[in-house]
């Protein structure tokens, strides 16, 4: 069910739709261009 849906959406949308794995080691970056950054800490609820 999970494949079918990818394929439909890629008919859909023209493009193949990327997939990875659930849990897997993910390497970011983040250019913060903008005059506020807002960190949002959920371990703290003060």
């Amino acid at each position: 069910m999970y494949h079918k849906c990818i394929t439909q959406f890629g008919k859909e949308l023209g493009k193949p739709i990327q997939t990875g794995e659930f849990g897997a080691d993910m390497q970011v970056s983040l250019i913060n261009d903008g005059p506020v950054t807002i960190i949002i800490d959920t371990k703290n609820k003060e």
